[in-house]
């Protein structure tokens, strides 16, 4: 479902050269900000390999770093917005105060670590509950970005150095799945080590 919506955005606007990848980087991002899954990591790097066989490659990659981030926080803060301006039941209040408890971290670093470990369902939302700093989820929403996404970038860049352009894309998109799934397995483990595995 979620790569099927990805994908749908990438076959609409991928071909339509680098103007196109950036909105459907942005769109998948925003996407996946909001409510919907989008796989983020898979397309960004699809995107960046697209851009780089007639771009710089690293100045395409830093204009889709920029969209990512564009999107994020369009997205974060449209649902931080939505949720501070309706009532929250004080049970859902209680029950996300006792998530983050039981969190390695339990304030907006957490944002951080939910890059490696997504720990954060709706992020936005999720701040505006927990009662954050804003300027704070903020910082840590793009240094999270630019780190994860800038690796990324780097690291596709150096494949591109030492590999044809369909090798360095076959072996970026197989990176981009094992970081998926180490993901979600870190994820899992840290949850079921904190006793929140049915959270």
């Amino acid at each position: 479902m979620s790569t099927n919506i990805g994908q749908s955005i990438y076959d609409l606007f991928g071909g339509n050269g680098d103007l196109g990848i950036l909105v459907c980087i942005f769109l998948i991002f925003l996407l996946d900000a909001l409510l919907v899954p989008t796989l983020p990591e898979l397309f960004f790097i699809l995107g960046f390999m697209a851009g780089a066989e007639h771009n710089v490659p690293i100045v395409f990659g830093c204009e889709l770093l920029a969209a990512a981030i564009a999107a994020e926080l369009v997205g974060i803060l449209s649902l931080y917005y939505v949720v501070k301006h309706v009532r929250i039941p004080k049970k859902i209040e209680k029950l996300v105060d006792r998530y983050t408890r039981f969190l390695v971290m339990g304030d907006e670093r957490l944002l951080l670590l939910n890059r490696v470990a997504p720990m954060i369902p709706f992020a936005g939302a999720f701040i505006a509950i927990a009662k954050w700093d804003l300027r704070k989820s903020v910082f840590y929403i793009v240094l999270g970005c630019i780190l994860k996404y800038g690796t990324i970038m780097l690291l596709g860049n150096a494949f591109l150095e030492f590999f044809s352009s369909d090798q360095a894309q076959l072996f970026m998109i197989a990176m981009i799945l094992a970081v998926i799934a180490v993901s979600m397995i870190l994820s899992f483990v840290v949850k079921k080590r904190r006793g929140i595995d049915g959270a």
